[in-house]
């Protein structure tokens, strides 16, 4: 899965390097989760907290036996 940002107010969406490496607070952006090869969206633009839980759901799923 590939994480994605960008600012609210516009651009474009770039890989996501990591909280301390974004200038100011994750607040300030809106984040998507794509599947690897990037050709499904599996958590369209939302608040960091809501694309995390997105993404814990689905590796949760992933790894249930």
């Amino acid at each position: 899965m590939v994480l994605q940002y960008k600012l609210k107010s516009g651009g474009r969406w770039k890989n996501y390097p990591g909280k301390d490496k974004i200038k100011g607070s994750v607040k300030n952006y809106e984040f998507r989760l794509l599947s690897e090869d990037r050709k499904k969206i599996l958590a369209d633009g939302g608040s960091y907290a809501k694309v995390m839980k997105r993404f814990r759901q689905i590796e949760f799923f992933k790894h249930k036996k």
